[in-house]
């Protein structure tokens, strides 16, 4: 059969396939011939402007390790993991883990050693108290005190 339009020229061109044969299946595509696009990234790896994963949380997480410890290593440990997943280095996240830890040994090392000087020179004064005016209600300089608990 001869294209009406075209009746001169009874065969296809050469770089459209034959259609199949009825009953069979498609074949695949011929690779070969394909036109080369753009390299596409490995996989896994992200597109060259994609944003990093986590990058913006930790950000946020460096700056709060100055303020909220606590959070700030919550915060960067999860942007950390978001970037390790996504294969990449997240250098914000990571300061920031590291800043808030050292902020918040630092604050234990702090808060132990506020507690070693408090908790003798109040309990001195305690004991002073109690040797000189010995248990019950007391007026201390102005005060109203209730000395409990003191050794006979």
């Amino acid at each position: 059969m001869t294209d009406p339009q075209n009746p001169a020229d009874p065969q296809q061109p050469a770089n459209v396939p034959p259609p199949p044969a009825y009953g069979s299946a498609p074949s695949a595509p011929a690779y070969g011939s394909a036109p080369a696009y753009g390299a596409a990234p490995a996989y896994g790896a992200p597109a060259p402007d994609a944003p990093v994963p986590g990058k913006t949380l930790g950000i946020v997480a460096f700056v709060l390790s100055f303020f909220v410890q606590l959070i700030a290593l919550i915060l960067g440990i999860v942007a950390l993991v978001q970037s390790r997943k996504a294969g990449v280095k997240n250098g914000w996240a990571l300061a920031a883990i590291i800043i808030s830890s050292v902020l918040i040994v630092l604050g234990i090392i702090t808060l132990i050693a506020v507690f070693a000087w408090i908790v003798p020179a109040a309990t001195s004064e305690f004991l002073r108290l109690c040797s000189e005016y010995g248990n019950g209600v007391h007026e201390i300089g102005g005060t109203t005190v209730t000395l409990t608990g003191c050794p006979s």
